[in-house]
């Protein structure tokens, strides 16, 4: 009966997704396209900006450019960057303070995952201001516009410029969750490649396996559309062929294009198909030991892939054929597993450990039921796991 009450919020979810304003944020893509968002903003009647972003930004220069744009058309900017890994509570509100004070009239996000969903979590706070960030976690709480949000990310991994999720940290109790409204979808995105020439390997590495993940997630879950199938498949393709280029030659423009452009695709099709165990279990592991999100991932996708078995063998098998790692003559198990075996050596290849270091015995009780809590009846992957399913792969990954 669970696991039936389940497939039936998601399949509601997936009907109900059909009347939902989705929107694609309009892309300024290619070498140097950061230098149009000044202008792209001026034309908007923006004054005043809040920039959301970390100190590893600032102290890289990597704004720069951005300043002085927007510095020669006369608008004015105030830079919040004090967003940590897994944005905190306190992070949303002392940005919000920021926006206020300032009389900011739209956002900027420029960073990784975590400056933009800090920059959403504050986006959703302007709009919402007698909400607290708790009381719109979760599906559709926030229901109003927010302020004009322009994404630049400077890693090709979290697709946060496309996707209607803020994850947010709760730094009291350890607990990870996620703001899901189509309103939190920024409105426009930078795909800006020479952000990202100077990432260095691991996290070029992580990252990439982080939107990898997104994709495979999306593809082998059942509230699959058109747009979601195809947009999947041309993400896996495309970090198939790129990610590892990236990775080992960081200067080499083409693949850093394709990976930003597979990230953003990954982003369309897990913001409409979901993800899946994967990232439940990677946010529980984040929450407690701030272990990086992109690492997670990248270790726990092969564990999970072949806890599914037969359920998720199909879809596998197909991504198998798509990157031409599997033969005619091979049956729908063998290319299933081909493909797991492909992710373990693209990740080890980039000296992506095996297991997660750090994971206490003690904790893992409560971390199954947080990521079942994320996981179900809101996933929709391809067989629904129970606590005991949980407690064994947090074993298996435990190092």
């Amino acid at each position: 009966m669970y696991r039936l009450y389940c497939r039936l919020y998601q399949l509601t979810l997936k009907v109900a997704a059909h009347f939902l304003p989705w929107r694609k944020p309009p892309l300024l893509e290619g070498e140097n396209s950061l230098n149009k968002l000044p202008p792209l903003i001026k034309s908007k009647a923006i004054d005043s900006v809040l920039i959301v972003t970390d100190k590893g930004i600032t102290s890289l220069g990597l704004m720069n450019e951005l300043f002085e744009g927007l510095k020669a058309i006369g608008i004015n900017y105030v830079v919040y960057d004090k967003t940590v890994p897994n944005p905190t509570i306190d992070n949303i509100e002392d940005a919000l303070i920021c926006y206020k004070t300032n009389k900011c009239k739209a956002i900027i996000a420029f960073g990784d995952g975590s400056p933009i969903d800090c920059a959403k979590a504050v986006g959703a706070r302007v709009a919402r201001p007698e909400k607290s960030i708790p009381q719109m976690k979760g599906q559709l709480k926030v229901r109003k516009e927010i302020p004009p949000f322009f994404a630049i990310p400077t890693t090709s991994g979290t697709g946060s410029e496309t996707t209607l999720a803020a994850v947010i940290s709760n730094n009291k109790t350890h607990e990870k969750y996620a703001l899901n409204d189509t309103v939190l979808i920024p409105h426009f995105a930078v795909l800006d490649p020479l952000l990202t020439i100077k990432l260095p390997p691991h996290i070029t590495a992580t990252t990439g396996m982080d939107a990898l993940t997104h994709a495979i997630e999306a593809y082998i879950g059942k509230s699959n559309t058109v747009e979601t199938k195809r947009c999947s498949k041309e993400a896996v393709a495309l970090i198939f062929e790129n990610l590892y280029e990236a990775y080992s030659n960081g200067a080499n423009i083409k693949a850093r294009t394709n990976m930003q452009k597979a990230s953003y695709l990954a982003g369309i099709a897990f913001t409409r198909a979901y993800v899946g165990y994967v990232h439940a279990i990677a946010h529980t592991l984040g929450g407690f030991y701030s272990i990086p999100h992109g690492l997670a991932n990248a270790i726990i996708l092969p564990y999970v892939l072949e806890y599914y078995g037969k359920s998720a063998q199909k879809p596998l098998a197909e991504l198998a054929d798509l990157v031409g790692i599997s033969k005619s003559t091979d049956t729908e198990e063998q290319k299933a597993k081909k493909f797991i075996k492909a992710i373990k050596e693209l990740n080890e290849n980039m000296k992506i450990p095996k297991k997660v270091n750090g994971i206490v015995e003690n904790d893992i009780p409560i971390m199954v039921e947080r990521a079942l809590k994320e996981a179900n009846p809101l996933y929709p992957v391809p067989k629904i796991l129970l606590k005991k399913d949980l407690y064994q792969l947090y074993k298996m990954i435990k190092e």
